[in-house]
């Protein structure tokens, strides 16, 4: 962390299907990344500026950044004091059961929108991260339902099926699946394109169409979603290097610390602490 700067993400042991992150980013910048749980992220100072799905968001005091699962973006801060903020990541399945116990939504729920000014929810997440540090499981998990359903009520909508497979995506999707099954020792682009009877930039090209970013950007944050699981498992952190590819710890480090915002060292002594209380 740069000076000035600080972050907790961590997750409370009776609620399992949310994870929180509060921190504190001055110069901080999110490359181009995805996250497997939907994301609430409440300013409380400062301004977050975002990209999302090709246009620039700027989420200041009392503001929301909603962002779906999978969709990739970007984030920097949006002012010289940086910005502070709670954030709340629910799991998917937790979201489902919240729509369709809360709302008539058909389909998969997901956010409309991907940043509102709404003080009062903006509130309500930060009660939500003040409960759960307070060790008030109770509490923290009425207010995390709530907050939730409020936002869905508000800003939510069915998430548009994905779109019949053109002979590009599908290119894209066994490009995938290669580079998942081999993200230890992934083929270079040309082999890779030579693999799937195809050109390089054909191959970049539907690439970055079906899942928003080149091979290489999707791959490194593929690595850390996995090596977040191993982690999460007490991998021991230059095991969790290799076995998803990274050259090294410091290289699981610095890709990291990027994309989840916490170094993984701070990220599993969370995951670890006994009990897990605040």
């Amino acid at each position: 962390m740069g000076t000035g700067e600080s972050a907790r993400h961590w997750q409370h042991p009776q609620l399992p299907d949310v994870d929180l992150l509060r921190a504190r980013y001055l110069r901080k910048t999110f490359p181009r990344h995805t996250h497997d749980a939907y994301v609430i992220g409440a300013i409380a100072e400062g301004v977050e500026a975002f990209e999302h799905s090709g246009a620039e968001h700027r989420a200041g005091p009392g503001g929301l950044a909603l962002i779906n699962p999978g969709v990739p973006h970007s984030a920097h801060a949006g002012s010289p004091e940086g910005w502070r903020y709670d954030v709340l990541y629910p799991a998917p399945s937790l979201v489902a059961r919240i729509a369709a116990e809360t709302t008539s939504l058909r389909g998969t729920p997901g956010f409309v929108t991907a940043s509102v000014d709404d003080p009062d929810s903006a509130a309500l997440v930060a009660r939500v991260h003040r409960a759960a540090e307070g060790g008030q499981a109770l509490t923290a998990d009425s207010l995390m339902r709530i907050a939730i359903a409020r936002v869905l009520r508000l800003y939510g909508g069915p998430i548009p099926s994905r779109p019949v497979a053109t002979a590009g995506a599908r290119t894209a999707e066994r490009a995938r699946a290669v580079l998942e099954e081999r993200m230890a020792d992934p083929p270079t682009l040309e082999a890779l394109a030579g693999e799937l009877a195809t050109g390089t930039f054909a191959l970049l090209r539907a690439y970055r169409e079906r899942y928003g970013m080149p091979p290489h950007a999707w791959l490194t944050d593929a690595r850390v979603h996995r090596a977040r699981k191993l982690l999460d498992a007490g991998v021991p952190l230059a095991e969790t290097a290799a076995a998803v590819g990274f050259t090294d710890q410091s290289h699981l480090s610095r890709h990291f610390g990027r994309i989840v915002g916490v170094p993984p060292g701070a990220y599993q002594r969370e995951r670890l602490r006994p009990g897990r209380t605040a």
